[in-house]
């Protein structure tokens, strides 16, 4: 009997999914297997991302601007420098953000943007927005448009 149930189920699944209907209007979540691919990607990229030629671990940071690596994890943990975490211990940090047009205006980010977290603000930075003509934050920043970049940060929906 059980077994009837879950082919019954089972063919009850697979023709509502291939109703006129259900194609016309396709669910809006991911399948397990999207999914799945998703993470996949998610996590080829952010390592790939971490051994880029840009990113410094902690005690490379900390000598690039005199401190020590206790400062730079305490910078991080307020928003004041950008720390992306890794699958071990510790944090990578891209370079980028220790010249001083963007050392100004990663802790106004964080605080726009409401997060402390890396990776958040690495991908706010790095991904090009309609809302600055197609340029990414960072070139933005650059730029010396750091004034709309905020405002694009603090906007409803980021």
């Amino acid at each position: 009997m059980k077994t009837a149930s879950t082919t019954s189920t089972s063919t009850t699944r697979h023709h509502t999914n291939n109703t006129p209907s259900a194609v016309a209007n396709p669910s809006p979540y991911a399948s397990a297997a999207q999914t799945k691919d998703l993470l996949a990607g998610s996590l080829a990229f952010r390592k790939a991302r971490l051994e880029a030629d840009d990113m410094l671990s902690t005690d490379m940071a900390a000598d690039l601007v005199g401190t020590t690596r206790v400062t730079i994890n305490a910078w991080i943990a307020k928003g004041r420098a950008i720390g992306l975490t890794q699958t071990r211990r510790g944090f990578k940090l891209p370079s980028w953000q220790f010249e001083p047009v963007l050392w100004d205006a990663v802790p106004k980010l964080s605080k726009a943007l409401g997060t402390t977290e890396g990776w958040a603000l690495l991908a706010f930075l790095e991904t090009p927005s309609g809302a600055l003509g197609g340029r990414t934050p960072r070139q933005a920043i650059e730029q010396g448009h750091l004034t709309r970049v905020v405002e694009v940060a603090g906007a409803e929906g980021y």
